[in-house]
């Protein structure tokens, strides 16, 4: 099986028109984020589900910019659809069946980037000299996309410093702090923030997983328990 950079889906719009749907842009993350704040203060779910409407509309500037509008989201799209696109866009899950709260539900599932420079990691990809500008760069890429680029680079960086190295008498692989670094980061990231390094469990998610070809979502699960 094909090794997938990041999950992928079409939905179904009311009048019948399909829609392709990624995980959104940088971008539009950046926006999308912001909003997605105002849920974690919701008083209810009425309220949390509001909220989870307007990240929605943010997703459309990407998908499908004519609905600009919530009024226009809700006339374009149902509930079980918003939170298909939730999931897609930036891994925010919410199960329409499920008892508990929506508030608690997208919160826990929800990514988040508090711990990330993002700053850092754009000016590190800039220099590959592709983007113009850092708006071209975060409107071109996705979370995903970024750090599956950035780790090639850093690998064909690692791999020419080993050699050169290796030339002079000295292995790097001994040396390996800064690429544990590295991988520490990623599990952080693929898994929305809830993998502490790339040992636990929950980063074998998502781009990971196919990598590791099993993980959450292929044959594995897990479970989180309080204490």
């Amino acid at each position: 099986m094909a090794t997938k950079i990041y999950n992928s889906g079409k939905i179904q719009l009311i009048d019948g028109t399909t829609v392709y749907i990624t995980p959104l842009k940088i971008k539009y993350l950046r926006e999308f984020m912001d909003a997605f704040e105002n849920v974690k203060d919701a008083k209810n779910d009425e309220e949390a589900i509001s909220y989870l409407a307007e990240c929605a509309r943010i997703t459309m500037q990407q998908y499908y910019p004519s609905i600009k509008t919530i009024e226009e989201l809700e006339d374009s799209i149902d509930l079980p659809t918003i939170y298909q696109i939730l999931d897609i866009a930036a891994g925010i899950k919410v199960n329409a069946k499920s008892e508990e709260p929506v508030k608690e539900q997208a919160t826990n599932s929800g990514a988040s980037w508090e711990n990330l420079d993002l700053a850092k990691l754009e000016s590190e990809i800039f220099l590959l000299g592709i983007w113009k500008d850092y708006e071209q760069l975060e409107t071109s890429l996705s979370m995903p996309e970024m750090l599956i680029t950035l780790e090639i680079k850093r690998e064909l960086d690692y791999s020419e410093k080993k050699f050169l190295a290796a030339i002079q008498g000295v292995d790097l692989d001994k040396q390996s702090g800064k690429q544990n670094a590295w991988e520490d980061m990623k599990a952080r990231v693929f898994s929305k923030g809830k993998a502490t390094n790339a040992n636990d469990i929950v980063a074998l998610q998502g781009q990971n997983a196919q990598k590791a070809g099993f993980g959450i979502g292929m044959g594995l699960g897990y479970e989180t328990v309080s204490d």
